[in-house]
């Protein structure tokens, strides 16, 4: 029902329709090739790692890739559907709201002979939300064991993917043995981002470091490098951000075909 009708040999993945309740194979997709990931090597060798271990069928980790905006995340994750599809991957994004679905979607997904991603893009979870618990039983299952052929990546700002108040810390209390006793709804939280095997941070990068990856989106100008570069440092000043998005939003801003 959620998943029928999508051929999986030549889909490379879909996404989720929240008011159609269903999942809408993907018609158009680009990413950057992993080679022009530049800056993120230690995070990308880590789940490339990861990943060819689950197409591999062997064990391997959920992940959340969390940090500094316009550092990667995302790309990362869609670089590996172009790299991995030939080996069967395919990759499923569903938003935040509709997690509460991928119980269902799962049990169409189990029994198919390809290795699934569920994508989900700037995870985070306001107070009381309680959609969540989808996610968690898809991670770790209840009294029905997980579907091995399926795990979560996810990207957020967050490291604990919710937010954390100044009064968590007032439901404190302290044994007879001064050991603290953390109340239900911290442990809560901090349970959710441990489901996670693999926990991938992102920084921004220092001014040279965005410089390096203006130049890879440049190859082949012909033009006045100092003063591209003189326009670049204005560009990134001007949005006080050193990422990767911030340089490709240069290159889009020069509108070169290159």
């Amino acid at each position: 029902m959620y998943a029928s009708g999508i051929d999986w040999e030549k889909t490379k993945g879909a996404v989720w329709r929240v008011h159609a309740k269903c999942l809408k194979p993907l018609v158009d997709f680009s990413a950057l090739p992993l080679e022009k990931l530049l800056g993120i090597d230690r995070q990308k060798a880590a789940l490339i790692q990861n990943t060819e271990q689950f197409i591999a069928g062997a064990a391997a980790n959920h992940v959340l890739l969390w940090g500094s905006r316009g550092t990667g995340k995302s790309s990362l994750i869609r670089a590996l559907l172009g790299h991995y599809f030939a080996a069967g991957l395919r990759v499923i994004e569903i938003p935040r709201e509709s997690l509460s679905w991928l119980p269902e979607i799962s049990d169409e997904l189990r029994l198919l002979p390809y290795r699934f991603i569920i994508f989900c893009d700037d995870l985070s979870f306001e107070t009381g939300e309680s959609s969540y618990k989808g996610l968690k039983s898809i991670m770790e299952g209840s009294l029905e064991t997980p579907p091995e052929n399926i795990r979560v990546y996810a990207t957020s700002n967050r490291r604990h993917l919710v937010p954390e108040y100044m009064t968590d810390n007032q439901q404190v209390s302290v044994g007879e043995r001064g050991e603290l006793h953390l109340s239900d709804s911290v442990e809560e939280r901090i349970s959710l981002a441990d489901r996670f095997g693999l926990s991938l941070s992102f920084y921004q990068g220092s001014l040279d470091d965005y410089l390096v990856l203006v130049e890879s989106y440049f190859k082949g100008y012909e033009g006045d490098w100092t003063l591209l570069m003189q326009e670049a440092r204005r560009f990134a000043q001007a949005r006080a951000s050193y990422s990767g998005r911030t340089a490709q939003q240069f290159f889009n801003f020069k509108g070169l075909s290159l």
